[in-house]
């Protein structure tokens, strides 16, 4: 808990001094229950956000394993209730204990790239977000972050100009319950709804694989 504390309040303290940061939708997070928070992943900044924007004790965040061989990495995970996720393996003992602690009404915050994007346009989604969302049937909310590139952060700050990030949170939207006949099928579709949402929400520059994509525009217009 006092780690928590400490964390958040370093991490807005370096936000403040590095980004200008523009918020819009914060308001659709809601102050407790389970949820998901689907965002694309373009800088190392991403992760701070959450604890910088959302008031809750309940985050769930999954680092990439490659963390979980640095000491401190491994100390601050378990500080803040963290679950290291393989991403190249199946991971059904994180799969499991995420899904177990968002029935529990908690909110993961969770990248559905798996990766962040060298290329800083959405890359394809992958299926355990929309497997995540079917099961639990947790309000999914997509995340557009834009300005929190590592070599825009980096440029700037060697200009010693702070950045400009802005984070634009969507309406809340469920997925439906899996069907085992067409599990696979389904769990295509759900995630390429949940990345046309964070595409909707985006400039069109950082559509990536998603540019050609109709259901965007639909998104966009309803």
């Amino acid at each position: 808990m006092l780690f928590e504390i400490f964390f958040r309040k370093l991490i807005s303290l370096i936000l403040r001094l590095t980004c200008k940061l523009d918020f819009i939708g914060i308001e659709n997070v809601p102050a407790e229950g389970k949820c998901i928070l689907a965002a694309n992943h373009i800088g190392r900044l991403d992760a701070t956000l959450v604890y910088h924007l959302i008031d809750r004790r309940d985050i769930i965040l999954t680092p990439a394993e490659k963390y979980s061989k640095v000491a401190f990495f491994r100390w601050a995970a378990k500080s803040l209730n963290a679950i290291f996720l393989d991403r190249f393996n199946p991971d059904i003992g994180t799969l499991r204990a995420v899904m177990k602690r968002l029935q529990n009404g908690g909110l993961l915050a969770i990248a559905p790239e798996g990766t962040r994007s060298k290329n800083e346009t959405l890359i394809e989604g992958q299926p355990g977000t929309a497997y995540l969302a079917a099961k639990t049937r947790a309000p999914i909310l997509a995340v557009a972050l834009t300005g929190t590139e590592d070599r825009r952060v980096l440029e700037n700050l060697r200009k010693l100009r702070r950045s400009a990030v802005r984070v634009e949170i969507g309406k809340p939207f469920t997925l439906p319950p899996l069907e085992n006949k067409k599990r696979d099928e389904q769990l295509q579709q759900y995630t390429e709804e949940i990345m046309c949402q964070i595409a909707a929400l985006l400039p069109d520059s950082y559509h990536g694989v998603y540019a050609d994509n109709p259901r965007i525009s639909a998104i966009r217009a309803a």
